[in-house]
């Protein structure tokens, strides 16, 4: 007898035990272990960091969609939960890649890849020119210093130093000229149609490496050969002309002085083709149908971007030297980790929701909002229908006071309202009523769709292999869900959609010596000539100048603009106050705008 009760007891126990199990990891709750169990998969080293377009992104694609299924999703994309989207991955050298270069008494071939390379932001261009030397290529009379200066470098290729001649002082003014590409768009605009780089001496003591050949999503210099050079090509053009290049350039350092001139019978026929690389990633979106016939056709969106960096690359902050996999566990494993613990939650009260509830995972993310992008410009529904969007990034490192940082409070009136009366988690609140920021509800925003942002706060792990799933505090994640969750259920049995108020940033007057503010919101996702905006600040300069969402800046002042960093290191010419003109493609007409500066 006393056997037999054993055995009932331990039969007992036994199922107790599994079905505390089956409650926590396969339930409708929002639960730590479940959240646990998502981010273990999606940042584990199978996925590889999850990079945009990889088969690893396509496999934590297909995990959330059948977690969409499982829950009983709805197909958001035609009988799909799957949106493909095209980006450029990469770049590529074609086959219309020479430089030769002709001196007085005989003809150089460099070999591409050994002795030159064209840069990755150069244009697709076939050139023939006299050569030129331009020292730093620096053009700064602010400084009193002007390497172009009574030089004549119209349709010649200019001959260019990588750095600047004040190189060992480490707070040099002359800094903010050194960049290859400001460098380029200088040699441009002065009228050259070629820029060859070459490294000089002190600063390159370690050895005479070509630049690396690696897309930066930056845009090229549209019809402007770019190329980097071997030293010892071009010390074998100076001495053609019976000159010393490191004699040269060691008076340019010492006495800080320009010294440009031109060669003397030295010409060069230069060829640069880069080509893009297409590839397609995915999105993954699912919805819960509305409970109540009037608000049929109105839509919260719930989302979070999947991908991360796969094994490091340029925005990476990892040190090391060997490529390592960064798993992405906070960014943004927890946020994704989010919107399916959601999904199943909401899915458990399906008939007391008024409003459509629209599940979202956004690829791209990392590399400028691609995702989003894409989604909000090509939606099978109005994008007005859409009357919330809640973005989770980063929302897996509570820490023990609890603080949690809630941005986009400012775009609808009640928001900060709601958010205060619904903390029964204890947590110290942040707002921040910035409707536009690094994450993808900034695509919504720029559709006038008011916003919130959850981010529990960065950390040292933040773009780094350490991102790992047992740093996640999830019990904490579990509040933060379920806090959203109270939040999100409020807003679904609104009787009005909330509101969209335009968040105007303060102006901060015109102060002396702060940099020039536009207020453009970049669009990457845009492969054209010119700098595609996605959107404008509220009460910027570009919104009061005429400037929307869309447009593709050509012109700025007298600068031609080819990308973004144009437009950038276009505005270093201005001051607060100053009004340019502005030229903007919009669809096939070129309309000029007027823009008045404001201190940033």
């Amino acid at each position: 007898m006393k056997k037999e009760i054993n055995l009932l007891i331990i039969f007992f126990c036994f199922g107790f035990v599994v079905q505390f199990f089956a409650q926590t990891l396969d339930s409708p709750e929002i639960t730590a272990a479940e959240i646990q169990d998502h981010i273990n998969y999606l940042a584990s080293d199978e996925l590889k960091g999850r990079d945009t377009g990889t088969e690893e992104c396509l496999e934590a694609a297909r995990y959330i969609e059948n977690e969409f299924k499982k829950y009983g999703l709805t197909t958001f994309f035609d009988g799909s939960y799957l949106q493909e989207f095209p980006f450029i991955s990469s770049i590529q050298l074609n086959e219309n890649n020479i430089l030769t270069i002709t001196l007085p008494e005989k003809e150089l071939n460099p070999v591409l890849h050994e002795d030159y390379i064209t840069l990755p932001f150069s244009g697709n261009a076939d050139v023939d020119a006299e050569l030129v030397f331009a020292g730093f290529g620096i053009s700064a009379p602010k400084l009193v210093y002007d390497d172009y200066e009574n030089l004549d470098v119209k349709d010649k290729i200019v001959v260019v130093l990588r750095n600047h001649p004040d190189q060992d002082n480490p707070h040099s003014e002359f800094d903010n000229f050194a960049p290859l590409r400001k460098k380029s768009s200088v040699a441009r605009d002065k009228g050259a149609v070629g820029i060859i780089f070459v490294n000089g001496y002190e600063e390159f003591k370690l050895g005479d490496d070509l630049v690396d050949f690696t897309y930066d999503r930056g845009g090229a210099v549209t019809d402007f050969a770019i190329t980097n050079i071997k030293r010892e090509v071009v010390e074998e053009i100076f001495n053609s002309n019976g000159m010393s290049f490191k004699n040269h350039y060691d008076k340019i350092i010492k006495e800080l002085k320009p010294a440009s001139f031109n060669f003397k019978n030295i010409n060069a026929k230069l060829s640069a083709g880069v080509e893009e690389i297409e590839t397609i990633s995915w999105n993954v979106a699912g919805y819960l149908p509305a409970a109540y016939p009037k608000f049929k056709d109105e839509f919260i969106v719930l989302g979070a971007h999947f991908d991360h960096l796969g094994m490091g690359g340029s925005n990476s902050l990892y040190q090391g030297d060997d490529p390592q996999v960064h798993n992405g566990a906070d960014d943004n494993a927890s946020g994704t980790a989010g919107v399916l613990e959601l999904a199943e939650k909401f899915a458990s009260v399906r008939d007391k929701l008024n409003r459509n509830i629209l599940f979202v995972a956004f690829s791209g993310e990392e590399h400028g909002l691609l995702g989003s992008n894409y989604f909000v410009n090509n939606l099978p529904i109005a994008v007005n229908q859409m009357v919330t969007m809640i973005n989770m990034d980063m929302i897996g490192r509570l820490n023990d006071e609890k603080s949690l940082i809630v941005y986009g409070t400012g775009t609808s009136t009640d928001w900060k309202v709601f958010l205060d009366d619904n903390n029964g988690y204890g947590f110290s609140l942040t707002f921040n009523d910035e409707g536009y920021g690094p994450s993808d509800h900034s695509s919504f925003y720029g559709k006038e769709i008011p916003v919130l942002f959850f981010f529990t706060g960065t950390h040292t792990d933040y773009h780094k292999p350490s991102d790992d799933a047992d740093k996640i505090n999830t019990a904490g994640e579990e509040d933060v869900l379920k806090y959203i969750f109270d939040f999100t259920y409020l807003i679904s049995n609104l009787m009005e959609a909330p509101d969209y108020l335009l968040v105007e940033k303060k102006d901060m007057g015109q102060i002396p010596g702060r940099k020039v503010w536009v207020g453009t919101i970049p669009d990457f996702a845009g492969d054209v000539d010119g700098y595609k905006i996605s959107g404008v600040s509220d009460g910027s300069p570009a919104q009061l100048g005429g400037l929307q969402g869309g447009d593709i800046i050509i012109k700025f002042g007298e600068k031609k603009i080819s990308n973004i960093y144009d437009f950038t290191y276009a505005l270093a010419d201005f001051v607060p106050g100053d009004k340019v003109k502005v030229i903007v493609k919009r669809g096939e007409e070129e309309i000029t705008f007027e823009v008045t500066l404001k201190s940033k």
